[in-house]
């Protein structure tokens, strides 16, 4: 995707600078672009815990990234599995993050230690190559569901989309996933029209959400968190896609705090609820979402504290609770897969259910 007409992708590796990682430092966005600059397996973890990097796919990415760095200080039997098991740890929901280094485990044990750190960077690299060829796919599967929209309503008509939290290309290698069709539609001249909600505590949507759609100029409209069942209610919703950082199975649906309130409200008011992933994003492992898949509980001072750029123009971080009041931040919800109209992945999409996973996906039967 393109910044200010520059193509970027959201990890990347310069080899003139001793082959270190680059990432967009999110939580500088939406109003600095700074690059950050990981040398070190401890630097990329603190990124994915910090949320410095986010969005389940690309944490994946980075974490392989974080393995490549780590051998070249030590490429070592034993350095490989403790800097796995580290990096691996950073986040617990994101079911990607597991599979990335998994896969790279896979690859390196049986190599020589010196063989590994160019093994390492070439795997990451197929990663991320994997990764944006599996997003662009999203795009063009999720883009017919926008293309029957606006044939039954018209095409000069506008589509309202409602979307929570960042799925788009700040949040995976390139294209994002429930934004790649988006982008995909306005490119071809259909009329979109995105809601944006704010999606607290992180405030993913107010910042990375409108700044990537902005940048590219998608029509969009900041809304807070609790107004999008108020707009399906009267009609101004038409599909909501979301995201998802872990699906089990059976199809539940793991993601952004808030997202089963946006799909109880969708199935209330017959809005189609669809979930754009790519296949790493499933754990097949996992049949019962809200029992199974860990919760990330995140500090309340995310709850508790909020950043903005003031008057000024100064960025400040500001306390908006009494002293003394505690707040507890579960960062991510399940959504059951009844309240799930359709998956979108890089195969096509299906229903969610176990059936319509295993009919793109038939050698996980």
């Amino acid at each position: 995707m393109k910044i200010n007409g520059t193509p970027y992708r959201s990890v990347w590796v310069n080899e003139k600078d001793g082959w270190s990682v680059h990432i967009f430092d999110q939580t500088r966005l939406p109003f600095a672009l700074d690059v950050l600059q990981l040398t070190t397996p401890e630097q990329v973890a603190h990124a994915i815990k910090t949320m410095q990097v986010r969005g389940a796919p690309l944490i994946g990415a980075v974490a392989a990234y974080g393995l490549a760095l780590a051998l070249r200080a030590d490429s070592s039997d034993n350095a490989l599995e403790q800097q796995a098991a580290m990096l691996a740890a950073t986040r617990p929901t994101a079911i990607n993050l597991r599979w990335a280094i998994e896969r790279m485990l896979t690859h390196l044990r049986p190599l020589t230690p010196a063989e590994r750190v160019a093994a390492a960077y070439a795997e990451a690299g197929r990663v991320c190559d994997e990764d944006a060829a599996q997003n662009e796919a999203i795009g063009q599967h999720g883009l017919e569901l926008l293309r029957t929209l606006a044939a039954q309503r018209g095409k000069n008509d506008k589509i309202n989309i409602l979307t929570h939290c960042n799925a788009g290309w700040i949040a995976t290698v390139d294209w994002g996933t429930a934004l790649a069709p988006i982008y995909m539609a306005h490119d071809e001249g259909l009329n979109v029209h995105v809601w944006v909600d704010e999606t607290r505590p992180r405030n993913q949507g107010a910042a990375l959400t409108a700044w990537e759609l902005g940048s590219h100029g998608v029509p969009h409209t900041v809304i807070a968190d609790n107004a999008g069942g108020h707009l399906m209610q009267h009609g101004l919703v038409d599909i909501v896609i979301v995201g998802t950082d872990r699906v089990t199975r059976n199809a539940d649906v793991a993601n952004k705090i808030g997202t089963y309130l946006k799909a109880l409200a969708a199935r209330d008011n017959n809005v189609p609820f669809w979930v754009a992933l790519p296949s790493t994003t499933i754990d097949w492992r996992v049949a019962d979402g809200v029992h199974e898949i860990p919760i990330e509980e995140r500090s309340g001072t995310e709850i508790t504290h909020i950043s903005g750029r003031d008057d000024n123009g100064q960025i400040s971080r500001v306390q908006i609770t009494p002293d003394g009041s505690k707040a507890a931040n579960p960062a991510f919800d399940v959504t059951p897969a009844r309240l799930v109209t359709g998956l979108i992945t890089e195969k096509g999409c299906c229903a969610a259910t176990p059936e319509g996973l295993l009919s793109l996906f038939p050698e996980q039967g």
